[in-house]
C-alpha cells in the first residue's frame, strides 16, 4: 500500500491513522518495529501536540524527503516516499538547535568554491537538513554534488567517471595562504569509503581574521597547490574526487576558528551574495574579488579531522562523511 498524498502525511499521523502509515512502510521497516508498538509510540509522539508542518522538502533520485515539525517545533517527523508514495524511511527525533553558535557568522564573506553549478546535499542549522550540524567541529559544514536530471551520475553507479562531479574544479573560496595539504589518498570505488582516512585529499587555508576554511575529498593527485602557497580567490585548488569517509564525488567544505580540527569549532559561512544556501538548493559560481589588501596569519599547525557520525538515515545513504 502506499499513501495517495504525502503532504497529507501530517494530518494522518496527528489523527493517530498508524495503521494507514504502517501499512505504506516497506517490510524492511516492519522487521525493525511491530504494527502495535507503532501505534504505541505514534500516539504517544502526539501528546501535546495540535498539529504538524512541513519544514523542508528534498528530493533526490527517486526520494522525496519531508520534515515534519510540530506546533512548538520541538519535534521532528522525517519520512521519505519513493515515485509510488511508499513509505521508505520514517523517524521521529527531538528537533533540537543551537541559537548561540547559529547567531555567530565569519567575518570574511566566503564563495563556494566551485566553478559550475553545483547541488547542495547537506547544509543548513539543523540536523534533518545538515547531518554535520550536531556536531560543533563540522556544524557549518557543506556537502556539494553535482546533479543533472534528477540523479549525481549517468549510466553505471559503479565508476567514479561516471559521477558529474568527479574531476571537477575546485578553486578557493577566499585569499589566504595554504597551509595542510594531503593529496596522495586514493579515490574509492563509488559505495565504498575509507574510514581511517575520513577527509581523503583535502587542504586546510588560513584567511584573515583567523578564519580557516577546509575543503575534503579531492581526486587524488589532483591537488596543485602546496602549504606555503598564498592563493587568491576563486584560484584553482584541484579536482574534486572521492577519496576518504565517502561514497561518492562530493565537496567538503567548511570554515574553522582553528587549523587543527580536533580543536576548531566549525562557523557558520557569510556568502558573499548575502545568500545562506541549504539541503536541496543549487549553488552557482560568483565573480571573483580581489582581497590582496588583506592579511592573513601565517600558522603551521597541521590538520587532523575527526571521525565523523557513522549512521545516516537509510533513504539517503551511506553518502557522505
Amino acid at each position: 500500500m502506499s499513501i495517495q498524498d504525502p503532504l497529507s502525511f501530517g494530518t494522518y499521523f496527528i489523527n493517530n491513522e498508524f495503521k494507514t502509515i504502517y501499512n505504506a512502510t516497506t517490510a524492511d521497516f516492519h522487521t525493525l518495529i511491530s504494527v502495535d508498538d507503532f501505534i504505541e509510540v505514534g500516539k504517544e509522539y502526539n501528546k501535546g501536540v495540535t498539529h504538524y508542518e512541513i519544514a523542508h522538502q528534498f528530493q533526490y533520485d527517486d526520494i522525496t524527503q519531508f520534515v515534519w515539525l510540530d506546533n512548538q517545533k520541538k519535534k521532528a517527523i522525517v519520512v521519505a516516499f519513493d515515485v509510488e508514495n511508499v513509505i521508505q524511511s520514517l523517524y521521529l527525533k527531538p528537533y533540537v538547535t543551537f541559537p548561540e553558535t547559529d547567531q555567530k557568522l565569519t567575518k570574511n564573506k566566503y564563495r563556494m568554491p566551485i566553478e559550475q553549478e553545483w547541488f547542495v546535499f547537506w547544509g543548513g542549522t539543523n540536523e534533518f537538513v545538515n547531518y554535520h550540524y550536531p556536531y560543533e567541529q563540522q556544524r557549518y559544514a557543506y556537502d556539494l554534488i553535482i546533479m543533472k536530471a534528477g540523479r549525481s551520475y549517468t549510466d553505471s553507479p559503479t565508476l567514479n567517471a561516471n559521477y558529474y562531479a568527479f574531476n571537477a574544479d575546485v578553486v578557493a573560496p577566499y585569499a589566504g595562504e595554504v597551509i595542510t595539504v594531503v593529496s596522495d589518498i586514493k579515490d574509492n570505488v563509488p559505495g565504498e569509503m575509507d574510514e581511517e582516512n575520513t577527509a581523503g585529499n583535502y587542504i586546510v587555508i588560513a584567511h584573515p581574521n583567523k578564519e580557516y576554511s577546509m575543503i575534503a575529498h579531492f581526486k587524488k593527485d589532483s591537488i596543485v597547490v602546496k602549504p606555503g602557497d598564498t592563493v587568491k580567490e576563486g584560484q584553482l585548488l584541484g579536482q574534486c574526487g572521492n577519496s576518504g569517509n565517502s561514497s561518492e564525488a562530493h565537496i567538503h567544505f567548511q570554515v574553522m576558528d582553528k587549523a587543527d580540527m580536533n580543536e576548531a569549532k566549525s562557523i557558520r559561512i557569510q556568502f558573499q551574495d548575502d545568500y545562506e544556501p541549504i539541503q536541496g538548493d543549487t549553488v552557482k559560481p560568483l565573480p571573483i574579488k580581489d582581497h590582496s589588501e588583506e592579511k592573513f596569519d601565517k600558522v603551521e599547525n597541521s590538520f587532523s579531522i575527526v571521525e565523523m557520525i557513522q549512521m545516516i538515515p537509510k533513504v539517503i545513504g551511506q553518502l557522505f562523511k
